[in-house]
């Protein structure tokens, strides 16, 4: 039995940053599936050319599509000992489906939910500032250059990112709260939900996350 942990939270709760970190702690490979679409995309079979027309149409790859891409991604050998999921599942009948694959290869699921206030959340995405010559990125609250609006490496101006304007990150939200949050509960009532407080210094909140996962694995069993 091995298990794949999936990490969940809106944008900005720092699912990213904790990927990396806990692969780095367990040596467990990330599977980010807006990675894997890209790879499959490109290659010259079927089902890269069912993705890119996909695409290209402007819709969205199918919940079965998809968990057959993250079915063979889960089965190669580097995820032996287990797997972290970036960005799979996002709605019920994705989480259904991961059900059945983690069925099917005798395997457990872990979710960790990242939980951060609304209000941080805000703070997090809209007070992006990036600089367009060498792409290093500030927070006006918590990581401000030493010259406002300025970057501190080459002097160019920074500007927003194109998709951090508050309209924009509010729909990203509610998209969150409507197909993505109900997960939770469903999880919650599987017994297979930790909560981990956000707000931290993300070196605390990953070394969180690693001690819950490894009273897991000590013994190991169902949690």
């Amino acid at each position: 039995m091995s298990d794949i942990i999936v990490l969940m939270g809106p944008q900005g709760a720092g699912k990213g940053t904790q990927s990396g970190m806990l692969a780095e702690k367990l040596s467990l490979p990330i599977i980010a599936t807006g990675d894997i679409l890209r790879e499959v995309a490109r290659a010259d079979t079927d089902l890269g050319h069912l993705v890119r027309d996909t695409q290209a149409a402007g819709r969205l790859v199918s919940d079965e599509i998809l968990a057959e891409i993250v079915s063979r991604r889960i089965g190669q050998g580097d995820c032996a000992q287990g797997c972290i999921l970036d960005g799979f599942p996002r709605t019920l009948p994705q989480a259904q489906l991961l059900d059945s694959i983690a069925a099917a290869r005798g395997d457990r699921i872990i979710v960790i939910d990242i939980d951060v206030p609304r209000d941080l959340l805000m703070k997090r995405l809209a007070g992006r500032r990036i600089c367009p010559a060498c792409g290093t990125l500030y927070n006006i609250y918590f990581k401000p250059p030493a010259k406002q609006g300025v970057c501190d490496l080459d002097g160019h101006e920074l500007v927003p990112r194109s998709d951090d304007t508050e309209e924009a990150i509010e729909k990203r939200l509610s998209q969150y709260d409507e197909k993505t949050r109900p997960l939770l509960d469903y999880y919650r009532k599987r017994g297979s939900l930790f909560t981990v407080d956000g707000r931290g210094l993300p070196e605390q909140i990953s070394a969180n996350i690693a001690g819950f996962i490894e009273r897991l694995a000590a013994p190991y069993g169902a949690i």
